[in-house]
C-alpha cells in the first residue's frame, strides 16, 4: 500500500513549493515602488536591497559631457549637472533639454533597482544657463528691494522655467553674506547684512512650494511637479573670507559665525530647503569640505537638517594643495565629515574605486554611507521622483514668457538705487523728461545685454553682446520709453568735442563692471574699467547727466560724483532693460535701498555698520526716493 505515502509526498512537496513561491513573492515585492508607503518604510526597503556599489553611485554626482544613459546604468549614478555653460546644443529649446535629461533618466530607470536620478543646475538669477529664458537681476540687486515677497514670486517663476527644460533641482539660493566687496561672489549675495539675507530666504518656499504649518523641522519639502530642489550655499563663511580672497580662509569667532554667516541656514532648513553645498573656503583654517564639526555636528545634529549635503565642483580636491594631490584622503575626509553627495564632477571611477576601497578597509564605515543614501533617497522620494522620473513638455511655454519677463522687469525696477538727483535737493534732475529734442545715450554698458546680465549668464563667466540669448538692452528701452519727437542719440565713448557741439539735453552714462565669476571677479581695487571713467569725465564735465552703474557690488566712484548730476546703482539687473528705463522717466518712483555699503576708497575695506572708521560714501541702507512723474 504505497499509494498514501505517495500522496503524503506529493501533497509536501506542494506545501514546501507553495511556501518557497510565496517567499520569493514576498521578497520580490518592492515596497520601495509603493507611493503609499511613509518614506522612511520605502527608503528602508530600497536600502536593504542595495549593494555597496549601488550606494556609492547614489552618492556621485558628474557633468553631463562625460555621462551617457549607459554610464548612468552601469555605475548607478544618483546625480547629473550642468556647469556653467554646458548645453545640449547652442541655443538649445526647452525640448532639447528634456529630450537629453529623459534620455540619461532612462538609463538609471534600466539599472537593477531602477532609482531615478536628479539633474542639477546653476540657476542663480533665472534660468540662467538657458536660451531665451528670463534673467532676473543678481542677488545683489534683489536684496536692494527689501521685497521678500518679490523674491519669493522669482522662486515660483524659476521652477517654472527650469521644470520647463525637464530639470528636478538648482544650486540656489547663494545666502552668503558677502562682507569685503573685494570678493568675485559678491554680486551673489542678497547683503551685508545677515537680517536682509535671512528675509530674501523666502526664496526657497517660491523654489520648492509653501512647506505646511505642521510639517517637520529639519526635512526637506518639495511640493510638487512645478516646484523644484533647492540649495543653501555655500556653507559656511564664504562670503568673509580674508580681503574677500575667493575660496580663502574666513577667521571669525564663534559668536561672529553665529551672528553673521548662520541665520540664514537656520531660515533655509525652516523652510524645509532640500540640500546644502558647502564652501571651497576655510574656517580659521579647517577646509570646510572636511569640517566635521560643522557638517555633522551642528548643521545636521544642531539643525537638524535632514536633506543631503552636496560637496562644490572638485571641492574635495581642494582639501588638499596642490588639488587632488591626495585624492583617497580627500576621498575619506570629505565623506567622513558628513558630505552625502559629491560634485565630482568627472572622475568618477577613481572615486568609486577609492571609496569602495575605503569602506571594505574600515576607514569610511558602512553606517555613514548608509546615512549618506538614506538622506539623497529622502529627498528623491519627496519629491516624487520615482513616481513621475521622465519629464514632459507641459511647461516647455512658460520659459521667457511674458509674464515671466514682467515679474523680472517689476524686479529690476525696484533694485535700482538712486545715489544722487540734482546739484541740491531742491533741483533733480530724476525723472527725467520723455520729451526733449535731443538726448545723447553714451558708455560701454548701455547696448550690451551681456554685460547687465553679469557672470553666470548663458556662460560660466557670462558674455559680451546682444547675440547669445534675448532681452532688452538700456539703450532699446530708453528708446522705447522717450516720446517719438525726442532724437536719442548713442555713441559709445565720445570725446568731450562731440558732446560739447551736439546741443543734447540731457545724457545718460551706462558704465560698469565687465562680467565675471567667482575667483576671476576677486578685485583688490574694485575701479570701473576703461573707457568708463573717460566717458563719465567726456559727457558729465559738459552736458547735465545721469550715470547709471552696472556691476556686482560697490565700485569707486567718489572721484566722479561732484561732477555727475545725478547716479543710480543699478546692479546686474538681467534681461529686461526696460525695468530701467522705467524708473529713469518717471514711469515708477526710485525706491531701493543700498543692502551694501558704498565705500569712498577700497583702503577702507572690509567697513561694516558699526565700525569705529565707518566712514562711507553712502552707507548701507541709503537710497533717494522719487515719486512716479504726471503724465508728460
Amino acid at each position: 500500500m504505497e499509494t498514501p505515502r505517495i500522496v503524503g509526498i506529493l501533497l509536501m512537496g506542494i506545501l514546501v513549493w507553495c511556501c518557497m513561491a510565496t517567499s520569493a513573492n514576498a521578497d520580490t515585492k518592492m515596497i520601495y515602488k509603493d507611493s503609499n508607503q511613509p518614506y522612511n518604510v520605502r527608503i528602508k526597503d530600497l536600502i536593504g536591497r542595495m549593494t555597496l556599489e549601488e550606494k556609492i553611485g547614489q552618492m556621485i554626482q558628474i557633468e553631463r559631457n562625460v555621462s551617457s544613459p549607459e554610464v548612468m546604468r552601469k555605475y548607478f549614478i544618483g546625480s547629473l549637472l550642468s556647469g556653467g555653460g554646458s548645453e545640449p546644443t547652442p541655443q538649445a529649446s526647452p525640448k532639447d533639454w528634456i529630450d537629453m535629461v529623459n534620455e540619461f533618466q532612462k538609463g538609471s530607470l534600466s539599472s537593477r533597482l531602477g532609482i531615478p536620478m536628479i539633474y542639477g543646475i546653476d540657476a542663480v538669477h533665472g534660468h540662467n544657463n538657458v536660451y531665451k529664458a528670463t534673467i532676473f537681476p543678481h542677488n545683489i540687486g534683489l536684496g536692494a528691494t527689501r521685497d521678500p515677497e518679490l523674491v519669493n514670486r522669482i522662486g515660483v517663476v524659476t521652477a517654472l522655467e527650469v521644470r520647463a527644460t525637464g530639470i528636478h533641482y538648482v544650486f540656489a539660493p547663494c545666502i552668503a553674506v558677502c562682507r569685503d566687496p573685494r570678493w568675485g561672489r559678491c554680486y551673489e549675495s542678497y547683503s551685508e547684512d545677515p537680517k536682509i539675507v535671512q528675509d530674501m530666504t523666502q526664496i526657497i518656499p517660491g523654489l520648492q512650494g509653501q512647506i505646511p504649518s505642521s510639517y517637520p523641522k529639519g526635512v526637506p519639502f518639495v511640493g510638487g511637479m512645478e516646484s523644484v530642489a533647492a540649495c543653501a550655499k555655500h556653507y559656511i563663511g564664504d562670503g568673509g573670507t580674508t580681503k574677500g580672497i575667493n575660496e580663502n580662509n574666513t577667521v571669525i569667532d564663534n559668536k561672529g559665525l553665529l551672528s553673521i554667516h548662520m541665520p540664514g541656514y537656520v531660515s533655509s532648513i525652516r523652510k524645509g530647503v532640500a540640500t546644502v553645498m558647502i564652501s571651497y573656503s576655510s574656517l580659521n583654517g579647517v577646509k570646510m569640505h572636511a569640517n566635521y564639526e560643522m557638517v555633522t555636528n551642528f548643521l545636521k545634529k544642531n539643525l537638524r537638517f535632514k536633506g543631503f549635503v552636496i560637496s562644490d565642483w572638485e571641492g574635495i580636491d581642494r582639501i588638499t594643495s596642490p588639488p587632488h594631490a591626495n585624492y583617497t584622503y580627500s576621498i575619506e575626509a570629505s565623506v567622513n565629515a558628513g558630505l552625502d553627495m559629491i560634485m565630482l564632477p568627472y572622475n568618477y571611477t577613481e572615486f568609486i574605486d577609492g571609496l569602495t576601497y575605503l569602506v571594505k578597509n574600515n576607514f569610511v564605515p558602512m553606517s555613514r554611507i548608509d546615512d549618506a543614501v538614506k538622506r539623497i533617497l529622502l529627498v528623491k522620494f519627496t519629491m516624487g521622483l520615482f513616481e513621475n522620473p521622465l519629464a514632459d513638455e507641459k511647461f516647455v511655454e512658460q520659459l521667457g514668457c511674458e509674464a515671466h519677463r514682467e515679474l523680472a522687469r517689476e524686479a529690476v525696477r525696484k533694485s535700482l538705487v538712486l545715489l544722487k538727483n540734482g546739484k541740491s535737493a531742491d533741483a533733480p534732475l530724476l525723472p527725467l523728461p520723455k520729451k526733449a529734442s535731443n538726448i545723447l545715450v553714451a558708455g560701454s554698458h548701455a547696448d550690451n545685454l551681456g554685460y547687465q546680465c553679469g557672470g553666470w549668464t548663458i556662460k560660466w563667466m557670462g558674455f559680451s553682446g546682444n547675440n547669445l540669448t534675448t532681452g532688452t538692452t538700456i539703450l532699446t528701452a530708453i528708446k522705447n520709453t522717450v516720446e517719438p519727437t525726442t532724437k536719442v542719440v548713442y555713441n559709445e565713448n565720445p570725446d568731450a568735442e562731440f558732446v560739447k557741439s551736439g546741443g543734447f539735453s540731457y545724457a545718460i552714462v551706462v558704465v560698469g563692471e565687465h562680467p565675471y565669476a567667482e575667483t576671476k571677479g576677486d578685485n583688490l581695487n574694485l575701479t570701473i574699467p576703461e573707457p568708463g571713467p573717460s566717458t563719465i569725465t567726456n559727457v558729465c564735465g559738459t552736458v547735465k547727466c545721469v550715470v547709471v552703474v552696472v556691476s556686482g557690488r560697490p565700485v569707486v566712484i567718489q572721484p566722479y560724483v561732484a561732477s555727475i548730476e545725478a547716479l543710480v546703482a543699478a546692479w546686474l539687473p538681467g534681461s529686461e532693460g526696460q525695468g530701467v528705463a522705467d524708473v529713469l522717466f518717471g514711469d515708477f518712483g526710485f525706491t531701493g535701498k543700498l543692502s551694501f555699503t558704498w565705500f569712498k576708497t577700497v583702503d577702507q575695506l572690509p567697513m561694516h555698520v558699526g565700525d569705529p572708521h565707518y566712514d562711507p560714501l553712502f552707507p548701507l541702507g541709503f537710497g533717494l526716493t522719487t515719486q512716479p512723474a504726471k503724465a508728460q
